[in-house]
């Protein structure tokens, strides 16, 4: 049998390489930048599987470009830059790398959460500067964390591991979702069940944890910022279009709250110029889950869902399993 033919949209790791090699041809995207639109069409139009970063949109002008892709490996747990529906009904099967990110992500939005509280990118900034003058009392002077309330939106595995974290701070953990976690969930990390105005009004840090799809497109807009606290902190680690970027301009330019760490963007690569303007908000570019372990573990589980695949087993991160049949 032959090899399959394989488009990779990044370099990878050695190890995803590794594997892929053995058993597939595989092109790999050398460039720093991201292929563009026509670029990455004109590559992975003979190909027999694509593996992708979230930069790529796998639509269904890219598989009418491609008709012998059979599979498309996302290098990401969301898949919000593939059309499932697209995808399924010509039986090109989607996979996802999820679970790996969990704790690495959890990380850096308490990473986020931290900085934003005690405004240290604020301190880093004048340390570099040249122009501290020294010690005073009411120098750069941020928010507790210790003993505060934690609320957060989603409460998947990832949310699950943001809370978990928040023991160690004895904070109180409230939580919102589509679906109540379980009791035993519940007990376990301290954290009570609230809707979402509740979680608004009550919590000192707002930490969202959802996938992007139509219900959560500006789940955090104006008009629930007006809810949240005056001295409350949002941090976003999902994706940049679950909060509407102008309204979080225009909060904290205000002081509707206090301040934010945003490490995903409605426009990525683009970042609000309001944004950028201002000294209360933390800016990152989407590196919640950069740490070398985690990325090479997400490039390992896409290049194991593409041999499988092509192996005649059933991906284990398969999306859309309607696809396989």
């Amino acid at each position: 049998m032959s090899r399959p033919s394989l488009l990779a949209t990044h370099p990878l790791f050695p190890e995803a390489r590794t594997l892929l090699n053995a058993r597939c041809d595989v092109e790999y995207w050398q460039r720093p930048e991201r292929p563009s639109r026509a670029e990455f069409l004109k590559q992975v139009a003979p190909k027999d599987g694509v593996i992708c970063l979230l930069t790529e949109k796998i639509d269904k002008e890219m598989l009418a470009a491609a008709p012998k892709v059979r599979i498309a490996a996302n290098v990401a747990v969301g898949y919000d830059n593939i059309s499932l529906p697209d995808c399924t009904s010509r039986k090109v099967v989607v996979t996802n790398t999820p679970g790996v990110l969990d704790e690495t992500t959890a990380d850096f939005a308490w990473t986020l959460l931290m900085c934003a509280a005690r405004r240290v990118e604020e301190g880093e900034a004048l340390c570099r500067s040249g122009q501290w003058a020294g010690w005073n009392l009411d120098q750069l002077c941020g928010g507790d964390v210790w003993g505060k309330t934690l609320g957060v939106v989603g409460f998947g595995r990832i949310g699950r591991a943001v809370a978990r974290r928040s023991r160690g701070f004895g904070m109180k953990v409230i939580y919102t979702d589509a679906i109540r976690a379980p009791e035993g969930v519940e007990h376990e990390l301290g954290a009570r069940y609230v809707d979402m105005d509740t979680l608004l009004a009550s919590a000192d840090f707002v930490t969202l944890h959802v996938p992007m799809m139509a219900g959560t497109h500006h789940l955090i807009n104006a008009e629930r910022l007006k809810k949240m606290k005056p001295t409350a902190y949002l941090v976003n680690t999902a994706r940049g279009p679950v909060v509407d970027n102008e309204a979080l301009y225009q909060a904290l330019k205000a002081g509707t709250i206090a301040g934010a760490g945003i490490d995903v963007h409605e426009q990525e690569p683009k970042i609000h110029a309001g944004l950028v303007s201002l000294k209360n908000v933390v800016l990152t570019p989407h590196i919640a889950s950069a740490s070398v372990e985690t990325r090479t573990k997400m490039a390992c589980m896409a290049a194991e869902n593409v041999l499988a695949f092509f192996g005649g087993q059933r991906p284990p991160n398969v999306v859309n399993p309607e696809a396989l049949g």
